[in-house]
C-alpha cells in the first residue's frame, strides 16, 4: 500500500513505518491507513494494558515474598541467567540488591564469549555476592552443531545457543528443587520482533533434526531435556519462570547507567554484542544472507515504550549494522577459522535460500510423540 515512507524509500521498494522503523523486510507486516504498523501499535496497546507501576510495584514486593519464603530451606531461592549485556546485568542487580533474593547465577559458555563479557560477568557476581554456575559445552559437537543450522540454511541459528542455556536453568532448577527461574527478558526492549526472523527456541525435535541430516558427530554433552522433565515444565508446573522487568518500567538507558556505577560494568556496543557470534550473526548473516536488520525490531521496542524518538532511531539505522569495518574483518577472519570453515565454503553458504525450520521435523508436543511410537 501507499504512505509517505514508500516514496521516501525510492525505488527499492522499502515500505517503512510512519511511527516506528519496522518495514517490509518482515514479510507479514501490516500497514494501517496511516502508514502505522501493526507491530508497533500491539505493542503499545500491551503496554497500555499492563496494570499501573504503582500496582505492579507492589506486585513484586509480595512475589519477592513468596520467592523468599518458599526457598527459605533451599540453598537458592531462584535461578537467574547471566549473560553479561544490559537486561540480565540489571536482573542481577535488582533481584539481590532491591529485593533481597538468593539466586545462583547461571552462564553458559559456549566458546564465543568475548573477554569483556567474562569481565562484566566476573565483576556482577562479585560485586552481588552471588554464587555462579558456568556450563561449559564441548566445543567440538556444540560447533557441529551450529554448522548443521548454517548449513542447513535456516534462519534462527541462535537457536543453538538459546535452547542449550534454557535447558541448563531448567535442569539447574530441578538440581537444587528451586521453584523459580527468573527472566530479564520484557516488552519495553524487546516486544517486537516478527516470528518470521525467529524459530521456536525450546523445540528439541527440530534441533535434532537439523543435526541429523546435516552434523557429523553424535549429540552426547549438549543439554537437553528429557521427556519427563518436559513433562514436568509443560504440564506439572513444577517451575515458573517468571519476567521480572515487567513489573518495572525498565528503562535501557537508566539500567545502563546503574550497573556501570555499581557493578563496574563495560558496554559491548550493541544489543546482546557480549558474545562474538551473536555480534557477526546479527550484525553480518541476518543483514547479508536473509535481508534482516534486528536493530529495527530493537529500536521500534524502544520507540513504543517512549524510550527514543523514530528520528533517533532512524539515526542509528543510517549507521552500518557493525560498529566498524576493521572488527568485520576481524570477526569474519575469528569465526571462520574458529568454525574450520574456509572463505569459500563460507561464501557459498551465504549464497544458498533460505529454508524454513518447519521442512525439518518440528515438536508436536509429548502426546502425538507416543502415539507415534505406539502406532
Amino acid at each position: 500500500m501507499e504512505n509517505n515512507n514508500q516514496s521516501a524509500a525510492g525505488k527499492s521498494g522499502l515500505i517503512v513505518c510512519a511511527f516506528c522503523v519496522m518495514d517490509n523486510t518482515d514479510p507479514f507486516i501490516e500497514f494501517d491507513s496511516k502508514g502505522r504498523c501493526n507491530h508497533c501499535k500491539e505493542l503499545e496497546d500491551k503496554l497500555k494494558h499492563k496494570a499501573p507501576l504503582k500496582i505492579r510495584k507492589n506486585e513484586l514486593k509480595i512475589l519477592a515474598s513468596e520467592i523468599k519464603t518458599k526457598g527459605k530451606d533451599k540453598k537458592y531461592d531462584c535461578i537467574i541467567g547471566l549473560s553479561g549485556g544490559v537486561d540480565s546485568s540489571y536482573l542481577a542487580y535488582l533481584i539481590v540488591r532491591k529485593l533481597g533474593l538468593n539466586p545462583l547465577a547461571v552462564h553458559l559458555d559456549n566458546g564465543w564469549n568475548s573477554e569483556l563479557a567474562v569481565k562484566n560477568i566476573e565483576n556482577i557476581t562479585d560485586k552481588l555476592g552471588i554464587d555462579l554456575f558456568t556450563y561449559v559445552v564441548d566445543w567440538e559437537e556444540f560447533k557441529d552443531i551450529q554448522l548443521s543450522y548454517i548449513k542447513a540454511s535456516v534462519v534462527d541459528i541462535e537457536v543453538v545457543s538459546d535452547q542449550a542455556i534454557r535447558n541448563v536453568l531448567i535442569k539447574q532448577a530441578f538440581k537444587f528443587k528451586t521453584l523459580y527461574i527468573l527472566s530479564g527478558n520484557n516488552l519495553r526492549t524487546e516486544g517486537i520482533l516478527p516470528k518470521d526472523w525467529i524459530f521456536n527456541k525450546s523445540d528439541q525435535v527440530n534441533l535434532r533434526s537439523i543435526h541429523n541430516k546435516y552434523g557429523s558427530t553424535e549429540i552426547k554433552s549438549y543439554p537437553q531435556l528429557s521427556d519427563w522433565e518436559l513433562m514436568k515444565v509443560r504440564k506439572l508446573s513444577k517451575i515458573k519462570r517468571i519476567n521480572i522487568l515487567e513489573y518495572i518500567d525498565f528503562n535501557k538507558d537508566d539500567a545502563k547507567n546503574l550497573i556501570i556505577k555499581e557493578l563496574d560494568w563495560r558496554d559491548y556496543g550493541g544489543k546482546h554484542y557480549e558474545s562474538i557470534f551473536t555480534r557477526f550473526y546479527q550484525g553480518y548473516i541476518l543483514v547479508e544472507k536473509f535481508g534482516i536488520d534486528k536493530r529495527k525490531a530493537h529500536l521500534s521496542s524502544l520507540i513504543a515504550s517512549e524510550q527514543i524518538n523514530r528520528n533517533e532511531a532512524l539515526k542509528s539505522l543510517s549507521q552500518p549494522p557493525y560498529p566498524n569495518n576493521e572488527l568485520l574483518s576481524s570477526d569474519i577472519e575469528f569465526v571462520l577459522k574458529k568454525l574450520n570453515l574456509t572463505h569459500k565454503e563460507f561464501e557459498t553458504l551465504m549464497s544458498m535460500d533460505r529454508v524454513q525450520h518447519s521442512e525439518f521435523d518440528v515438536d508436536k508436543g509429548l502426546i502425538s510423540k507416543y502415539v507415534k511410537a505406539f502406532k
